[in-house]
Formats: structure tokens, sequence, C-alpha cells
């Protein structure tokens, strides 16, 4: 059974940083590429970061190009999200899935970023 638990969220003040984790496990996480996602209510989630599955590529959406860094550790089925000079509207619900996504989601983790 695939699953995802996310974790590392928390407030924050406007300009700080938070590292997030997600480990994953139910398959072979070095064979597949991973993301992350965020999600606030009303909108529909969306991708933020990706890597490849050797770390070879990443990718960013424009909103945090510059600010984040996504990166992993295949020994421990461990995804990252390193992020710097939060603002407020990074707030919101932070997931992590592989790539192509699963329908199989984690709980999250909220990132609330106060001005």
């Amino acid at each position: 059974q695939v699953q995802f638990v996310e974790s590392g969220g928390g407030l924050v003040q406007f300009g700080g940083s938070l590292r997030l984790s997600c480990a994953a496990s139910g398959f072979t996480f070095s064979a597949y590429g991973m993301r992350w996602y965020r999600q606030t209510p009303g909108k529909e989630r969306e991708l933020v970061a990706s890597i490849s599955s050797l770390s070879i590529n990443t990718n960013y959406a424009d909103s945090v190009k510059g600010r984040f860094t996504i990166s992993r550790d295949n020994a421990k089925n461990t995804v990252y999200l390193q992020m710097n000079s939060l603002k407020p509207e990074d707030t919101a619900v932070y997931y992590c899935n592989r790539s192509p996504s699963l329908d199989s989601w984690g709980q999250g983790t909220q990132v609330t970023v106060s001005s």
C-alpha cells in the first residue's frame, strides 16, 4: 500500500524558513520522480517542485523559484522541501506524491506564514 507521510510544517514569520519532509512507502522509491504540491481552501492543488529519481533534474513553479529547494534521500525513502524567504502567499497545506502522481495522498503538512 502506497503511503506518504508529510511533516515539518508550522507557523513562521515573513522571510523565515522551514524544511518539509515526506516519508514514502509501498513502492520502489528510487525508481520514481517525486513532487511537492500545495493547496489552499477553494483552490486546486498546485505543483510546487519536482525531482527526478536520481536527483539529476529538478523543476520549480515560477512562484517559488530561487526560494525553495527540493531534494531526496533514496536510502531513507524521503523527499525534502527546503523553503526560504517565505511569504504569506506560501501559506497552504503541502503534500508530496510520486511522478506521475497517484490518487493516494497523505494528510499533508500545514505551512502558515504570517506577515
